[in-house]
């Protein structure tokens, strides 16, 4: 959420921002509904306050008559105030909703486009594997192999239902694993945290209520996490943070789960898009230095590049365009690998920094060095997401013989096994 006398002052800069991120927003219904609500206040208050002193006054009144004229002139303002309050409790509605709408601004070196065919290739690693065989899809490899189960995993979920199986589910935990070492050696602190969370968690990262069609909601009016993310920024909700204990650095592991609502018709099949994953992710609270947010999101992605490569991933990194910003996000990098049979790169991780869109909604604040108090910065990254992150690992990992070799860094994780070949 952005601070309203922020967009008071900065409409035009406000208002390009959300034009850069497709979002339609009425800044000029807010600005009015803040002039409505700040004068509403004024009057309200103003009644508060004559009716504290009208208690006093007739507190110390010993004239019965009077103080029962008194009375009735304090009841009358109390009817009046009451109208009012109401009016503005009905106008507050209305203008957190919209408040609720109003997006971040983009950074400057954001490019412009509609959708991620805009975003823009800033950098590659690793070349292209090349096979003296046709290549086989991640499907067909895993399903041969006996790795996963999708026409079971539809019987028992449902659309996208899956089952991982031997040596699916070992190589699923030999990466996670090892993703918890790698990321732990960057100096990041271990988190589970819940995966069924209060909605007002959502609301503080964004999340709601713009995509409300892609969460799991449970009768009980609370929400399945799609990301670490949420509950993580939840845990210091209304709290004030150390300053010497910033940036607080965090991996945090988690099931997710998404309705994929809005993917309609979109990889109908395989690993690529499923309603249900596990994922590690990276976390971060910093102060409120741009400065220092952008160098931390380059060290967070530079994190996960160092870990794509030492998988032996081909990759390249994109920043998203405008239109393929979230509402929240300042700025984001797309990692995408390498997915032989495809001939594309497949989205495997992002990463954002929303400066304090999020803390302001979560009130986490710290003082700095000279003791005012500030909204913190957030950052996120995906460390590793799986099951998506088997499709370019078995695809360029695959051997003629329908073999998949086993990449080094995970073979300790594996018994010291070197390949995964039919039972």
């Amino acid at each position: 959420m952005l601070d309203i006398k922020f967009i008071r002052d900065n409409k035009d800069v406000v208002a390009a921002g959300a034009k850069k991120k497709h979002i339609d927003i009425d800044l000029d219904l807010l600005i009015a509904l803040d002039d409505s609500r700040k004068e509403l206040l004024r009057v309200v208050e103003e009644k508060r306050a004559q009716q504290n002193e009208a208690t006093k006054t007739i507190a110390s009144e010993s004239d019965s008559e009077k103080r029962q004229e008194m009375i009735q002139q304090m009841q009358t303002l109390k009817a009046d105030m009451q109208k009012e309050e109401d009016a503005l409790k009905e106008l507050m509605k209305q203008w957190q909703a919209l408040m609720l709408q109003v997006p971040n601004v983009p950074d400057m070196s954001v490019p412009d486009g509609e959708s991620d065919e805009d975003n823009v290739e800033i950098r590659t690693w690793g070349d292209k594997s090349q096979f003296s065989f046709e290549p086989k899809d991640h499907i067909d490899i895993l399903t041969q192999l006996d790795m996963v189960d999708f026409e079971r995993g539809s019987k028992v979920h449902g659309f996208r239902g899956y089952f991982l199986k031997n040596e699916g589910v070992e190589l699923s935990f030999a990466l996670w694993n090892y993703a918890r070492d790698f990321f732990m050696k960057k100096g990041l602190n271990l988190m589970m945290p819940p995966t069924i969370v209060r909605k007002e968690n959502f609301y503080g990262t964004g999340h709601l209520p713009n995509e409300a069609e892609d969460l799991y909601k449970t009768q009980d009016d609370e929400f399945l996490i799609g990301t670490a993310e949420v509950p993580v920024m939840g845990y210091y909700k209304d709290e004030e943070i150390d300053f010497s204990t910033l940036p607080i650095k965090l991996l945090a592991f988690s099931p997710c789960f998404r309705r994929e609502a809005g993917s309609h018709g979109k990889d109908t099949k395989g690993l690529i898009r499923v309603h249900e994953f596990f994922k590690w992710e990276q976390v971060i609270l910093s102060e409120a230095s741009h400065e220092k947010t952008v160098e931390l999101h380059e060290w967070l992605t530079q994190n996960t590049e160092e870990f794509m490569q030492s998988l032996g991933i081909p990759y390249h990194v994109v920043v998203n365009c405008g239109g393929d910003l979230g509402q929240g996000q300042v700025k984001k990098y797309d990692i995408e690998a390498w997915v032989p049979k495809e001939n594309k790169y497949r989205e495997t991780h992002s990463s954002s920094y929303f400066h304090d869109f999020q803390t302001r909604r979560f009130n986490i604040t710290y003082r700095d060095g000279e003791g005012k108090k500030r909204f913190a910065h957030s950052l996120n990254n995906t460390a590793v997401a799986g099951p998506r992150i088997l499709v370019s690992l078995v695809e360029n990992y695959q051997q003629a013989d329908g073999s998949i070799q086993i990449p080094e860094v995970l073979r300790s994780y594996l018994g010291g096994r070197e390949v995964i070949s039919k039972r």
